[in-house]
């Protein structure tokens, strides 16, 4: 119910997004002032979804936690990376959490298959600083892409560690997944080509309610994502991606660089993320906000007070 609610505020924050457009705001500094520290709040964008509702926080508590700086957090903007990317570059917010595989692919318009993952990020890296003035601060740690993913009944039942143990016996199961995955090429196409399945029957299934369908037996197989809350905590399987087919989604810190001279002291404070959520953490933080319903900014205050970075 707090997801769904969420998701019915995006397009309210869209529509704040078009009224700063209009003021045409920036926390770019001034350079005809003495002090060419902005002392203005740093604006944080995040997507439509729980995951960045939890980063937005971290980067909030963070930042005025290790520097004398304010944050506001515009949430869950409709369209994600589409609306927020022109927002950034407009000066509207000054940074956000991003997937290298989303800039490389939808905003640089590169395809990012057979591209390995320091290639994806050296050229983030480079072309988001000669296209946009912009950088990359850091990797969080945990990748959320895309996996098929069955339950633990199954796994065990089959024995399915891997893409490729399914392919045996993928004649005997029935997938489940979301029309959008199962119709476009780099998703479940892409997939059965590679590992070769030939499953029992395809059905599209709401994305919404893809494991109350797995775990019902609706279906054996679905497409879930590597950070998934219910992967944190039930019995379920992430089969391992073992030929690499889907692109990677490493999550990091996108931020304008004048921000960063604006803010001393701002990129030190954004690198304390680097490297501190595995996949299950972050797929267990997502559980405690969607489905037990727990606040974001607790749930980001309590796990970075666990990691030592804050104070409790």
């Amino acid at each position: 119910m707090k997801l769904y609610k969420r998701l019915l505020a995006a397009s309210a924050a869209l529509c704040m997004v078009l009224s700063f457009a209009a003021c045409g705001s920036t926390n770019a500094p001034d350079s005809s002032s003495e002090n060419p520290t902005n002392t203005d709040p740093i604006q944080i964008a995040t997507k439509p979804m729980t995951e960045q509702f939890i980063l937005g926080e971290m980067l909030k508590q963070i930042i005025e936690d290790r520097t004398d700086y304010t944050c506001e957090i515009t949430e869950g903007i409709a369209g994600g990376t589409n609306n927020i990317m022109p927002a950034m570059e407009k000066g509207e917010f000054d940074l956000y959490p991003e997937y290298t595989s989303s800039g490389y692919v939808m905003v640089l318009k590169h395809d990012a298959t057979g591209v390995s993952d320091k290639e994806i990020w050296d050229t983030i890296v480079k072309e988001y600083h000669d296209n946009y003035g912009m950088t990359w601060l850091g990797q969080y740690g945990f990748n959320n892409t895309y996996c098929m993913t069955v339950s633990g009944d199954v796994a065990k039942k089959y024995n399915l560690k891997t893409c490729s143990d399914l392919t045996a016996v993928a004649d005997q199961l029935v997938f489940g997944g979301n029309p959008d995955y199962i119709e476009r090429a780099d998703g479940f196409n892409q997939v059965c080509d590679a590992y070769g399945y030939k499953f029992k029957d395809v059905k599209g299934i709401d994305i919404g309610v893809k494991y109350a369908a797995l775990e019902n037996g609706d279906v054996d197989v679905i497409n879930g994502f590597t950070t998934d809350a219910q992967l944190g905590v039930q019995d379920i399987v992430a089969l391992e991606d073992d030929k690499h087919v889907q692109v990677n989604y490493f999550c990091s810190t996108v931020v304008r660089e004048d921000t960063l001279a604006a803010y001393p002291g701002l990129e030190d404070a954004l690198m304390l993320m680097d490297g501190i959520l595995s996949d299950t953490e972050m797929a267990k933080l997502n559980y405690q906000v969607e489905v037990e319903e727990q606040d974001e900014a607790d749930v980001a205050h309590k796990y970075l007070v666990e990691k030592g970075i804050l104070k409790a």
